[in-house]
């Protein structure tokens, strides 16, 4: 795969008040005012702003008034266990004497508010289903459940399709004309969103003086909202930066759940420093490996726990899941890249299906996004699912729309995708295994539609370069407070010229490298993880362009400045 380190430019920087490095980093995130950079609560829009608001508070308000059974129908991830949570803690703090929960398995249920998970939640007796994360696809299943004669409110954040649900109430900022600030909330954010207009509905109807109830302040949850607001990976708008920024702020104050310190405890991660980065690429995992391999239950039992022992029982069990994971992961991407060696670069369609019948169906969204990392194309990874079909996991490449390729695919080739879903950038779908070679040949045409082979070719987007004296502890630590940083609002890239002074591989795939800056004496570590496999041993006096993030680097209670190397090129040979 052919790399290329290209610069952001802006034809003007923004007055602010910030470092020129920062105002030059803001200028290439297309932030144009200070204002902008502002992350206090009184700058998030009004909750009453969402279409369905009102419906949704006064369905919430008849059932605490009236003391419904609640149930909270959940997704299997991390952002559906964190709404899940909210749900059920901000429900009963306004009031509510029974709010339960159910999160169907994915392996046996399908996905979202399927009949099937209709007929779990039955076991609940509820009067009332909530949907959190999920729901705005489930037409069947909101049928079903409004024929037991329950109310059905929606909140979700995914894409509708062109029917939408009959439910009582539907919250979803992707509603056809929706005038909302922000199209990019996780599903946490929506929930936050209608229980803090509830809120405000009860305080001024008097209920919480009238039940003897403390108001709850809504800030106490926020933790919550950072967490699968990172991990669901969807775009850092400022509305999310807000949202992020102060969860973030309540964690590193010690104002968190025992859940989310037991995950941080886990994964070695000191809650004081903690950075929207640990969340996704630490925290997130441990959370999301109960959906993947089991059930999600296991992870809002823990973000649910009251106490801190009870909570790190939980964390464990995750922590084993997440290992579980890992070795899965490994053979399932070993299987793939022995399918890839059988083809030629020239030979590789442009939009990848791969399928192996020994895949575990909760992995191959990772699987596809390791493939996509890899060779730079979309990649959809298919593992058995039952009674004939697959399941694929979707990811994209930037502008590739993965969800419109998926609805061109069913109204070219109708009754070819079972059941699909999903965003932009990750989707999913169901077909039959008879069907498989026939979709990756419609697959494969219809991203060659919307792409070419140059669209393939790995771009890495560098605010710039660095001068030796800024490769230091005080800049890197003021990069990781510049943020939050996120999916949309990426952390600074830089890139430059370096002589490798000494460097080793490690574990056989990484490369640990002391490195000097062209024209300098200054000396800095750098580690690249999986590279070694591309850039082979790297010798001293051997001289290289690399992109790289600025870090933080902690080993044994000593903070150093650190390169995280992103891309490494061979100045002699310009090879990635």
């Amino acid at each position: 795969m052919a790399l290329t380190i290209i610069r952001h430019h802006a034809s003007e920087w923004p007055e602010l008040p910030v470092s020129p490095l920062l105002q030059r980093i803001y200028a290439h995130r297309s932030i144009r005012s200070a204002e902008e950079l502002i992350h206090t609560l009184d700058r998030l829009p009004d909750p009453a702003t969402l279409t369905g608001m009102a419906a949704a508070v006064a369905l919430l308000e008849r059932a605490l008034r009236t003391q419904q059974r609640i149930v909270i129908v959940a997704d299997y991830d991390a952002d559906g266990a964190t709404s899940c949570a909210l749900a059920v803690k901000a429900l009963q703090a306004m009031g509510a004497h029974t709010v339960r929960y159910v999160v169907p398995n994915r392996f046996d249920y399908g996905y979202g508010l399927t009949p099937e998970s209709v007929a779990l939640a039955a076991e609940q007796q509820p009067d009332v289903l909530v949907t959190v994360d999920n729901g705005i696809a489930s037409v069947e299943g909101v049928a079903a459940a409004r024929q037991r004669g329950w109310q059905v409110l929606i909140t979700d954040h995914h894409l509708p399709g062109t029917v939408l649900p009959a439910a009582d109430a539907i919250v979803n900022p992707n509603l056809p004309n929706e005038s909302f600030p922000s199209r990019h909330l996780a599903g946490v954010a929506v929930i936050f969103y209608v229980l803090s207009a509830l809120r405000r509905r009860l305080r001024a109807s008097g209920w919480f003086a009238e039940q003897g109830i403390e108001i709850p302040n809504m800030g106490q949850f926020l933790d919550l909202v950072a967490f699968g607001t990172v991990a669901d990976v969807v775009q850092f708008d400022q509305v999310n930066r807000i949202l992020v920024e102060q969860g973030l702020r309540r964690i590193r104050a010690g104002r968190t759940c025992p859940g989310i310190l037991a995950l941080c405890e886990i994964a070695n991660r000191d809650p004081a420093r903690l950075s929207a980065k640990d969340i996704g690429f630490a925290l997130g995992p441990r959370l999301n490996a109960a959906g993947r391999l089991d059930e999600m239950a296991l992870g809002i039992r823990c973000l649910l726990s009251d106490s801190m022992s009870a909570a790190r029982g939980y964390a464990a069990e995750l922590n084993q899941f997440n290992h579980e994971r890992r070795d899965i992961e490994g053979e399932m991407l070993h299987h793939a890249l022995e399918q890839l060696a059988e083809q030629s670069s020239a030979e590789r369609p442009l939009g990848l299906c791969l399928y192996d019948e020994r895949w575990h169906q909760g992995v191959i969204g990772i699987l596809a996004s390791r493939l996509r990392e890899r060779i730079h194309r979309p990649v959809i990874a298919f593992a058995p699912d039952k009674n004939g079909q697959i399941k694929g996991s979707a990811r994209s490449i930037a502008g590739l729309h993965i969800r419109d390729v998926f609805a061109a695919i069913a109204t070219a080739h109708s009754g070819l995708i079972t059941t699909f879903g999903g965003h932009a950038m990750a989707a999913g779908l169901s077909l039959e295994h008879s069907q498989f070679e026939v979709f990756q040949a419609a697959f494969d045409s219809e991203v060659r539609r919307r792409i070419n082979s140059e669209d393939l070719n790995g771009v890495v987007y560098s605010d710039g370069e660095l001068t030796a004296e800024e490769l230091s502890l005080p800049v890197a630590e003021s990069l990781s407070a510049a943020g939050p940083w996120g999916q949309g609002f990426p952390e600074p890239v830089f890139d430059g010229v370096f002589t490798i002074v000494s460097g080793r591989v490690l574990q056989d795939k990484h490369l640990k490298l002391v490195l000097n800056p062209a024209d300098s004496r200054h000396i800095v570590d750098g580690i690249a993880f999986n590279q070694a496999a591309d850039f082979g041993s790297p010798q001293p006096g051997q001289t290289v362009r690399i992109a790289y993030r600025l870090e933080v680097n902690e080993w044994r209670g000593r903070r150093s400045a650190q390169l995280l190397i992103e891309a490494i090129i061979d100045q002699d040979n310009q090879s990635a």
